[in-house]
Parts: C-alpha cells; sequence; structure tokens
C-alpha cells in the first residue's frame, strides 16, 4: 500500500469507534449478553461467566452463582466481636469453602483478594446471634461486612458482587491509602446493592 494511503487510512481510523470486547461464555465460547449468568469453581475460587445452557450443563461441575441480594438490618456484631475476627480491614467477605471444609474470611485490598485465618470460637458467636448465616449457600453465597467510617452494614450476597468489589477497588486504589475515588466507588458500590435487593 503505498505511503499516502496508508496515511489516509490511519487518519480516517480516528473516527470510527472502537469495538468493545464481546463477552463470551467461559465454557463454550457462546456471546453472552451484558447482563449474563455466572457460575463458580471452589477449588480455584474462579468466577466464570455462563451461558444459559452451560449453567444447567456444567451444573455437576462448577455451580451456578445465584442472586440474591439482602440487607441485614438487624445484623448483631459488637466493635470487640469484630475485632476477635481479625480482619486487618473495614471490609470484608464470609463465605463457606467446601473444598476447605470451613468459612473463610477475604477482604479487598490493591493486589486483590486477601485471606485471613478465621477464629472458629469468634465466628461461632456471631452466627449464634445472627441465625440468617446458616442459609448461606456453600461457596456461592456470602456474608458482606461494609464498617468503614461510622458505616455498619451487613449483606448476603452472591459470591460474584464481592470479586466486583475486589475489581473495584484494585482498579481504583492510589497510594497508601486508596485515595477519595476508591472510597467514592466503594460507597457507590453499596448504594448499589441497596437499590438491587433480591430475596432469592
Amino acid at each position: 500500500m503505498p505511503d499516502t494511503a496508508r496515511a489516509s487510512l490511519h487518519s480516517l481510523r480516528k473516527f470510527v469507534p472502537a469495538r468493545e470486547a464481546e463477552e463470551r461464555c467461559d465454557t463454550c465460547g457462546a456471546a453472552l449478553p451484558e447482563v449474563h449468568a455466572h457460575n463458580f469453581d471452589p477449588p480455584s475460587r474462579r468466577i466464570r461467566c455462563a451461558c444459559a445452557s452451560c449453567v444447567i450443563l456444567y451444573a455437576s461441575v462448577y455451580q451456578p452463582i445465584p442472586r440474591r441480594v439482602q440487607a441485614l438490618p438487624d445484623f448483631q456484631i459488637s466493635d470487640a466481636q469484630w475485632e476477635e475476627l481479625m480482619i486487618p480491614i473495614s471490609l470484608a467477605f464470609f463465605s463457606y469453602s467446601t473444598p476447605a471444609k470451613r468459612v473463610v474470611a477475604l477482604y479487598p485490598g490493591p493486589a486483590g483478594a486477601a485471606e485471613s485465618l478465621l477464629p472458629l470460637d469468634a465466628w461461632e458467636d456471631v452466627l449464634v446471634a445472627n441465625p440468617a448465616l446458616r442459609h448461606l449457600q456453600p461457596d456461592v453465597e456470602a456474608l458482606l461486612v461494609n464498617r468503614v467510617g461510622a458505616v455498619r452494614e451487613h449483606f448476603i450476597v452472591p459470591i460474584d458482587e464481592c470479586y466486583r468489589l475486589v475489581g473495584l477497588i484494585r482498579l481504583h486504589w492510589r497510594g497508601l491509602s486508596g485515595g477519595a475515588k476508591v472510597w467514592g466507588e466503594v460507597s457507590q458500590f453499596f448504594q448499589h446493592l441497596k437499590g438491587h435487593e433480591c430475596p432469592g
């Protein structure tokens, strides 16, 4: 191609909108709509995008992630009990891991999700005070806790929402404390949760 034609083609490309990456089913490769189902692989803790067919066909291999979002306004946990759980920051999610055969506690940070060793006695005290937690679906549902500043919010959520929060924090974290941008995004995330409650 002559240099003049190549230059003309290059100049025209800036007026053509870039195509957005199309999400595809991680199992069969089918194109997916923006809102689609997810499966969860417990051993790897990997979330897999899934078409409607693969959700059903591979239900014995990967666990379908439910859509329940439920605020727990009457959740009972004291500051002392929270400290006994030994979570180093004010955001965390708790779910029962079938591979580990125990409840795991993870918290988001600039490098992703980190696991905190959970004292079983302290967790059992939380369960006794909040029996609704005994009905969490293993692996795919979690208790999500927000104690940033003066906020005290508790939700039962799908596990993919927890990892969406992790990704949001990784994307927007700046400096040592995260910066105002990331905490604004966290606040919007929880506002979105409250506006999209779904009992199941």
